[in-house]
């Protein structure tokens, strides 16, 4: 499968397309918020040019996390049934769930700063304050500057069930924390996947080498269309950057369910990719976006 990328090679972070097991430079353009920035057609034309130059093995480079610059990671709720039925089951204020699944307008709701997302084989983190962590395993479109679908990746929208179980307006601290937000290294252009109102998701979390939880679901089972979800995220602002949107989780584990230090957890979207990610705390999730502060930015 065909993947844009961002890597590191020699200290030098570029950006390429990711193919059979070696990357090429994305000619005239080093970071994704820079392609991004442009037209579908204008960023698939550089895309497609990155087969004529010279490929560098991926084992001699290092992949990052998709997004860079001011490009913005934003997530929807409730879009599956199975959402709304876990929601409702955690709440204190069931009605709001149901209420918002039906809707005509989503949920939406900011996840992370490009700088905070972590990648394929980074940890992501468990709240010490929070007694029900999951992962939320979802389909996230990447979204350019003129509001036009450039193409998919895998995300795990790690939440604090507890926490926003307890009162819906805890949503950012059960949903937006150093290590919550977990992008796969690539983006599969959109142009490549036929239809993804109909990808098989899939999540496996294993504890000591043995799977303690894992599920399966479809996007053919989102109420909501990929468009809808877009059409209202760019409705009442721009994004000069682009913006990546998590289409929400079809698959919640029970309440006795909890991720642990030290667990695995892998999701699969089909067409799309995988990521995995262990599971680890919160102060080294902390430390670990630390350093990845932008230079210049302050602390």
């Amino acid at each position: 499968m065909t993947h844009v990328v961002r890597y590191e090679s020699h200290g030098t972070v570029r950006l390429g397309v990711l193919d059979d097991g070696a990357v090429r430079p994305i000619p005239g353009v080093d970071t994704m918020a820079a392609l991004l920035a442009l037209g579908l057609a204008e960023a698939r034309t550089l895309v497609e040019r990155a087969a004529g130059e010279s490929p560098v093995p991926v084992g001699d480079v290092r992949l990052l996390p998709p997004v860079d610059g001011l490009t913005e990671v934003w997530a929807s709720g409730v879009t599956y049934e199975r959402s709304m039925d876990a929601r409702v089951e955690e709440s204190q204020t069931q009605d709001i769930y149901a209420r918002v699944y039906a809707a005509e307008r989503p949920e939406l709701f900011f996840k992370s700063a490009a700088w905070r997302v972590v990648t394929d084989g980074d940890p992501i983190a468990i709240r010490p304050d929070s007694a029900v962590t999951v992962p939320e395993p979802e389909l996230a479109v990447v979204v350019t500057a003129t509001e036009e679908i450039f193409g998919y990746t895998v995300c795990d929208d790690v939440s604090s069930r507890d926490i926003e179980g307890e009162n819906p307006l805890y949503l950012p601290q059960a949903k937006v924390y150093a290590g919550s937000c977990a992008l796969a290294t690539g983006i599969r252009p959109a142009w490549e996947v036929p239809d993804p109102a109909g990808l098989d998701i899939g999540v496996r979390v294993t504890r000591e080498g043995a799977t303690v939880f894992e599920g399966t679901t479809s996007t053919g089972r989102m109420r909501r269309s990929l468009p809808d979800l877009v059409g209202h995220l760019v409705r009442g602002m721009g994004f000069p950057a682009g913006a990546v949107l998590s289409t929400g989780t079809g698959i919640v584990p029970d309440l006795d369910f909890t991720l642990v230090d030290g667990d695995v957890v892998t999701v699969t979207v089909e067409h799309v990719g995988t990521l995995t990610n262990p599971v680890g705390t919160l102060a080294a999730a902390r430390a670990a976006a630390a350093r990845r502060v932008p230079a210049g930015a302050a602390r």
